[in-house]
């Protein structure tokens, strides 16, 4: 086992890079990504400057839903490959100075879990009451009106028991029931075992799912005006409905300060996804805000929306956490495994990527980054019968499933396959993403991946943009401006998020660390242009 020595707050402010595991390299020749893949790859992610990995689920699974339902969290699926390969990725991660966090899905097992298969044996087995177990309404129906993600009602019929079992994702994906307290016990195991193996924290997957309303009550309808698809595709029937019962139960925080305890003693950190349309903001205040609450919180304001942000509508959402969430810590990103690629969502040319960039880095919270968004991959146009995803192929062809943003990871650009395999995997590897393989780009001095490199060690060189407050948010004619502060340090960043040049007034004493330089209390910032200004006469950093 190696451990990474780390102060207590090491995540605050952190870059965390997301590796698909399915997705990354290819070792074995099956057409899949593996761990030692990663551990082959570790180079080019501390070539970021990144601070840490977190790796998507790697678990014993029957990858319905490709590794978020488990059904053994001690151990390595063989298409991954085994423990041992696990801890020589740790070992070489840490050499390399990465923190890793690996993705735990307590909210739900798969139906191919043993503490399942004991479960739905009778109403009187050991594990009887460690999923969400109800009676049907006396017509046989449905206990009430709750609705699953991914499509349908959350209910499912079991023969055995003669009861319905709760999913809030696919019906071979149970909810575990998080009002029994052997439940709770047996996954802080879980996570003890993990940390005992020398990881440094968690991606904690929907983190206000944990507990339901042991009430059953039914979910009252949601107006058509406050409905939005940040959490679920717009054609999906969850969108209709306030989701107050079978999610964010007030006692979710109690088991997450269980967790947090845990983890305390490790220095570890997790980052908790929240998903909820209407109060995402709110709960990742609830969720985050304490020393005895969650680290930090992915929050997916950001990362929905297929319109590039403007600049009023990210100082709107950086008000609304200032408000809502004043002592809670936000993760930020653009893109993920469960969203298209930003650079194609948003439809960005190469300056504006790079203006989003160093924004991101420039922002209050932490950041996560996927896999091949510093290469600049574009999203992936995935034909129906390559189509794997069980989301993408219920809702098709209105919403065309993840599939798209989890295509293998490109490393040269000579090969039919970028590199990713020997043989043809699991998902077709573009053309166009083959001409942005590392091996070709590294050579550019114009390449996005350098942008990249630089963005993130302009976060490191100052301690304001990684820990310090985020005031005087404002949004004018497309140009976003705020300042970042710590001890005597300001920062005064400005992002002109259009198509058109602007120039600002910018009265004081303001020296340029990054971007545009102010001349005579003026900023020119040309189309997607940028400007990290230092206040002269405050410390360095």
């Amino acid at each position: 086992m190696t451990f990474l020595e780390k102060s207590p707050d090491w995540w605050r402010g952190a870059v965390i890079y997301q590796i698909y595991p399915r997705s990354f390299q290819d070792t074995n020749g099956d057409g899949v990504g593996d761990l030692p893949g990663i551990t082959w790859h570790l180079d080019h992610v501390a070539g970021l400057g990144v601070d840490a990995i977190w790796i998507s689920p790697f678990f014993t699974s029957p990858m319905k839903d490709f590794g978020y339902d488990v059904s053994d969290y001690c151990d390595v699926d063989p298409l991954f490959g085994t423990l041992a390969d696990f801890d020589a990725l740790i070992a070489r991660a840490h050499d390399l100075g990465l923190k890793v966090l690996i993705d735990l899905v307590l909210s739900h097992t798969s139906d191919a879990h043993p503490w399942f298969k004991e479960s739905r044996q009778s109403r009187t087995s050991a594990k009887s009451d460690w999923y969400v177990w109800a009676e049907p309404k006396p017509d046989g129906t449905a206990p009430n009106n709750w609705l699953s993600i991914f499509g349908g009602p959350a209910w499912q019929w079991d023969a055995r028991r003669e009861q319905y079992y709760l999913h809030n994702f696919l019906t071979s994906q149970p909810d575990l029931n998080f009002h029994c307290p052997a439940v709770q016990e047996a996954l802080l195991s879980v996570a003890k075992f993990w940390l005992d193996r020398g990881v440094d924290g968690f991606r904690l997957d929907t983190i206000n799912f944990y507990m339901h309303d042991s009430e059953l009550r039914n979910n009252p309808p949601l107006p058509p005006e406050e409905r939005n698809d940040q959490t679920a595709p717009k054609v999906n029937p969850y969108n209709h409905q306030r989701h107050i019962y079978d999610k964010n139960h007030p006692q979710n925080i109690v088991f997450l300060r269980k967790l947090r305890k845990l983890m305390d003693g490790y220095n570890a950190a997790a980052v908790g996804e929240i998903g909820d349309s209407q109060r995402g903001l709110e709960i990742l205040g609830e969720y985050t805000s304490g020393a005895d609450a969650m680290q930090m919180s992915y929050a997916f304001e950001l990362l929905s929306g297929h319109a590039a942000l403007g600049a009023d509508y990210i100082a709107e959402v950086f008000c609304k956490v200032a408000k809502v969430a004043p002592d809670g810590w936000a993760c930020w990103a653009y893109s993920n495994h469960d969203v298209v690629r930003h650079i194609s969502r948003w439809r960005l040319s190469d300056a504006a990527a790079r203006c989003y960039t160093t924004l991101l880095m420039c922002l209050r919270g932490s950041v996560c980054l996927y896999q091949g968004e510093e290469l600049g991959l574009p999203e992936a146009e995935i034909a129906y019968e390559d189509l794997q995803d069980p989301y993408g192929k219920e809702f098709w062809p209105e919403f065309k499933g993840r599939d798209g943003c989890r295509t293998p990871m490109v490393w040269q650009g000579n090969d039919p396959q970028g590199g990713f395999s020997r043989v043809k995997p699991w998902l077709p590897v573009p053309a166009a993403h083959c001409a942005l393989a590392p091996d070709v780009v590294e050579g550019d001095p114009g390449a996005l991946i350098h942008h990249y490199r630089k963005a993130i060690a302009l976060r490191h060189a100052h301690p304001a943009l990684q820990k310090g407050a985020m005031t005087a948010i404002d949004a004018k004619s497309g140009v976003l401006s705020f300042l970042r502060s710590l001890g005597e340090t300001e920062l005064l960043c400005l992002f002109n998020l259009t198509d058109n040049p602007s120039s600002v007034s910018c009265p004081g004493d303001w020296e340029a660390v990054d971007g545009a330089a102010p001349e005579g209390g003026n900023l020119d910032l040309g189309a997607w242009d940028f400007a990290i200004l230092r206040r002269c006469g405050g410390h360095h950093g």
